[in-house]
């Protein structure tokens, strides 16, 4: 059936509303409003304010809260309502959430779902607009995973659920009107695998969540000059799938890794350590990675587009790997 993202993630939430009375949802304008991104709309009609919980802006507050409840045997989804604003929450998700199993000797469980957008893309400057889904994939305690695809959209939060531990689920905000089909049974997914989207030969591009589709359409503009590039959809950040990322460059012999996230001290250099430490010997090339300029995300459409990854600086990138290195 034709669907988008955001109604993607709306059907997850409703089925896990409906499968387990403990799921509920909590978070700034979740419920009357409809949630920010227009995901939650219609729920709290469905299943009433116990259920769909408008919270106080209060970040902290509200996280807190959701912890409580996972401890005590709840199955709560909290919603931040962007990345930028889980800073005022960092404690209760780093110290508390991801800490609390093995500071009890495994005694507690926080089996707490946190939904929060990221990414660039909209013109709401710098404040609403950064990646920091490497920050938290630093965090042992935590799985932190990146649904790009509608399939992911879907099929990811039931699964979170189920985990006796924390999972962060980072939601690109230029995703929510993505169109597409989606069957009928989709299901739960993975969360401990990659995915290759697209198979090449010549070279891996590396991605996750708002650049999997850059990458997708910087192998398309690669084809038509007879390269053929393989795109991996990193989607599950810690843990990290090695095994997937390895096996695909060893068949192709070059990385490029595109991420919104800033160069320095990147998700895209761990990935790229990761390749050099189990494929040196394979590599044909250096690694190569295409990041977010080193500035905090500009307002003005023409420079929040320059400072992102685009897919022709990845595929640029890709050229010259291919072409200057055999």
């Amino acid at each position: 059936m034709k669907t988008t993202y955001r109604e993607a993630l709306r059907a997850a939430l409703r089925e896990a509303l409906r499968k387990d009375p403990r799921v509920f949802l909590m978070g700034e304008d979740v419920g009357r409003y409809g949630g920010t991104y227009a995901v939650s709309k219609g729920l709290l009609e469905e299943f009433g304010p116990e259920r769909i919980r408008d919270t106080p802006l209060s970040e902290s507050t509200f996280v807190g809260a959701g912890i409580g409840a996972a401890m005590a045997g709840m199955r709560p989804i909290v919603e931040v309502m962007t990345v930028n604003f889980s800073m005022l929450c960092l404690d209760q998700i780093v110290n508390n959430a991801a800490t609390l199993r093995h500071m009890s000797g495994g005694q507690v469980s926080v089996p707490l779902v946190i939904r929060m957008a990221t990414g660039a893309g909209r013109q709401v400057a710098a404040q609403h607009s950064h990646s920091l889904e490497g920050w938290y994939a630093h965090v042992p305690g935590l799985k932190v995973v990146a649904p790009a695809t509608l399939e992911d959209a879907r099929g990811m939060l039931w699964t979170a659920l189920e985990d006796p531990d924390p999972v962060v689920i980072f939601e690109h905000a230029m995703l929510y009107g993505l169109e597409g089909d989606l069957a009928d049974d989709a299901g739960p997914v993975d969360l401990a695998r990659a995915a290759i989207r697209r198979r090449g030969r010549d070279v891996s591009l590396l991605a996750y969540g708002g650049t999997l589709a850059k990458a997708l359409a910087a192998a398309d503009a690669l084809e038509r000059v007879g390269i053929l590039a393989e795109v991996v959809d990193l989607r599950v950040l810690r843990p990290l799938d090695e095994e997937t990322i390895l096996e695909s460059v060893r068949r192709t012999r070059r990385a490029v890794i595109a991420d919104e996230g800033w160069r320095t001290g990147s998700l895209a250099a761990e990935v790229s350590a990761r390749i050099m430490e189990g494929a040196f010997y394979d590599l044909d090339a250096p690694v190569a990675r295409v990041c977010t300029a080193e500035v905090p995300i500009p307002y003005p459409r023409h420079l929040e587009e320059a400072a992102l990854p685009q897919p022709a600086a990845i595929a640029e990138a890709a050229r010259k790997l291919v072409t200057s290195h055999g």
